[in-house]
């Protein structure tokens, strides 16, 4: 189970972090993404990490921005998002899957959303 957390309105220019608690089994193998979707757009990648080896891998937009993280003892990942901007505006989703590949796409398990607003 994921639940996904820290959504709300901010300035542009500002800050959020979002939190993914991940509850029911061990990560140790898992890669934890963090996917956004915007009224009207398709559900797009923003960042991913995996849980063993830390790999993280980020979409282009949100390069030096966005900062993927993870708290091993706590089982949760987090997105700090600096400079937010109002494209940056969607309902923001966790997930996982079981695989260090790819880290861009092919996630099983998601999340609840929680809305980021970016106002200009």
């Amino acid at each position: 189970q994921l639940q996904a957390s820290g959504g709300g309105l901010v300035q542009a220019g500002g800050s959020l972090r979002l939190s993914c608690a991940a509850s029911g089994r061990t990560l140790g193998s898992w890669a934890m993404g963090w996917f956004r979707q915007s009224p009207g757009k398709e559900r797009e990648f923003v960042a991913a990490i995996t849980w063993s080896g830390g790999a993280i891998y980020y979409t282009e937009s949100v390069k030096g921005r966005f900062t993927i993280s993870k708290d091993n003892a706590k089982n949760t990942v987090y997105l700090q998002m600096h400079s937010l901007k109002p494209e940056d505006t969607a309902v923001y989703y966790c997930a996982a899957k079981y695989s260090t590949i790819r880290l861009n796409t092919d996630y099983n398990y998601w999340g609840q959303g929680t809305l980021v607003t970016v106002s200009s």
